[in-house]
């Protein structure tokens, strides 16, 4: 295996406020997301458990929503978030969400989604925590995603945060024996047995 490291591009991270034209001109292949101008490298690979997560969800997903007008999507999947006044160039907020649902497919291009999910979920990896609870927390807030769940693996928990007068609003910590029922889509529940079964 190589022990190449990999360049950064020529401006120092902490230097430059960087866009998604930027983003599209990165001269190597590591997956990274732009948070408000600053490059965050993603994570060593997700753990087994997380992935487990990430399958059942994606699972329980597909068979909700298959052959109707929402759509899921899941890492690594661009999405590409708006700012007030440009273009998508030009916005400084680009993430890979773990799950995302779109409602509206015009959001939906080839290279990603360009505009606010209705439905974002991050499952906690230990080095994402502080990114998903408080930097994502406000991006997702600020771009107007409708629905926020975060879920804990290790403790198999859901906390789940619903956009209400451009806030969000904590509906509750749900824990592995509970049933949520989903804002963004009125008759979908989510069972959290299945969604931590191994």
């Amino acid at each position: 295996m190589s022990n190449e490291i990999i360049k950064e591009p020529a401006a120092q991270y902490e230097a430059t406020h960087y866009t998604y034209a930027d983003y599209l001109k990165f001269p190597y292949d590591e997956m990274v997301e732009i948070i408000k101008g600053k490059i965050f490298k993603m994570s060593p690979a997700p753990s087994s458990k997380h992935q487990v997560v990430s399958r059942n969800l994606c699972g329980l997903l597909f068979n909700h929503l298959r052959g109707k007008k929402c759509q899921f999507y899941n890492a690594p999947f661009d999405v590409i978030l708006p700012v007030k006044g440009k273009d998508f160039m030009q916005s400084d907020r680009i993430v890979q969400p773990d799950i995302l649902v779109v409602c509206d497919p015009s959001k939906i291009r080839e290279k990603g989604c360009f505009g606010a999910p209705d439905w974002i979920i991050e499952i906690l990896s230990p080095h994402t925590t502080k990114k998903d609870i408080q930097d994502k927390f406000d991006l997702y807030e600020e771009s107007g995603v409708k629905e926020y769940w975060i879920i804990e693996p290790k403790n198999n928990t859901v906390e789940v945060f619903v956009l209400e007068n451009n806030e969000y609003k904590r509906v509750k910590a749900y824990v592995q024996d509970d049933v949520i029922a989903c804002h963004t889509i009125n008759d979908l529940e989510i069972d959290l047995k299945e969604v931590f079964e191994s």
